[in-house]
């Protein structure tokens, strides 16, 4: 390796899917910890790297990939700076440079899932921050985050301690430039969003949600488009009659990708041999 190649961010090496035999879990290893410290010693030279090694490595071999991270966010803690607006911004030093694609990322994203987790936990306690509201360094963090991997699990503890105040935000990262920033905004807020915990508030009322589909419905980028997708899915779980009638407005005048949409949307009431759900799939065909 190159000594200017050691003076450069990494993230270890991953497959582009999950491979027969090999537990994701594998993904937040040994390697995984190497780049952490590796990473955040370049920007933050008085980072206590031994201890982190020490509190990372220790029970991390039984726990699962959504653990892990959680269990390395706990081991960086006492390593950075007490000030969570000061550790933060270092993690966001230490990032590798955002993902410009948007299919075929492979598992390698997972790697920030620690950084993720950091977030959710201590992001939003004032008392963690110095007294301090540590709002906007944490929607600050998901932004950038969510360039390189994704924010929608950290997202959800916002959402449900500070609803209006996330989903304001997430309103106006509707018509942000960056495809991964705009995704965020709908596969965030799903109410059902697998691995994840779930919103109750949204399963019990999506209306809060409903603009954020509105507004990403028509967005140019299949990848945003197909999570407005299967964020309605789940909500015709609940109140397939709200989908429906979405997907009836958004049938008049429809393009051929809203059609797509609203096929994808559907499709598991159509499983169940829902009368509506098969009719709007054919009309939107």
């Amino acid at each position: 390796m190159s000594p200017k190649a050691t003076q450069m961010p990494r993230i270890p090496a991953a497959p582009n899917s999950i491979q027969k035999g090999t537990p994701l879990k594998h993904l937040l290893g040994s390697e995984a910890v190497d780049c952490l410290a590796h990473n955040i010693l370049l920007v933050y030279p008085q980072f206590e790297e031994q201890s982190f090694r020490r509190a990372a490595l220790s029970g991390l071999e039984p726990l699962g990939i959504m653990e892990r991270g959680q269990h390395l966010a706990r081991a960086l803690r006492p390593s950075l700076p007490d000030k969570y607006e000061k550790a933060i911004e270092i993690l966001l030093a230490s990032l590798t440079p955002p993902q410009t694609e948007t299919e075929g990322l492979g598992l390698a994203v997972l790697f920030y899932h620690p950084h993720s987790c950091f977030v959710s936990a201590y992001g939003l306690d004032p008392n963690l921050n110095g007294g301090e509201d540590p709002f906007e360094i944490s929607m600050k963090a998901q932004y950038e985050l969510t360039k390189r991997s994704t924010s929608e699990f950290s997202i959800r503890p916002f959402l449900v301690q500070q609803q209006d105040r996330t989903l304001s935000r997430l309103i106006d990262w509707t018509s942000d430039p960056d495809p991964h920033v705009r995704r965020l905004c709908s596969e965030g807020t799903r109410p059902r969003l697998p691995w994840a915990p779930r919103i109750p508030a949204f399963i019990s009322n999506p209306a809060p949600v409903l603009p954020i589909l509105d507004a990403l419905k028509n967005d140019q980028n299949l990848y945003v488009r197909r999570s407005v997708a299967n964020h309605l899915g789940d909500i015709a779980k609940d109140h397939p009659e709200t989908v429906f009638a979405i997907c009836e407005r958004w049938l008049n005048g429809a393009s051929k990708e809203v059609k797509w949409l609203i096929r994808h949307a559907l499709r598991h009431p159509a499983k169940k041999e829902n009368k509506t759900a098969l009719r709007l799939r054919v009309a939107a065909k």
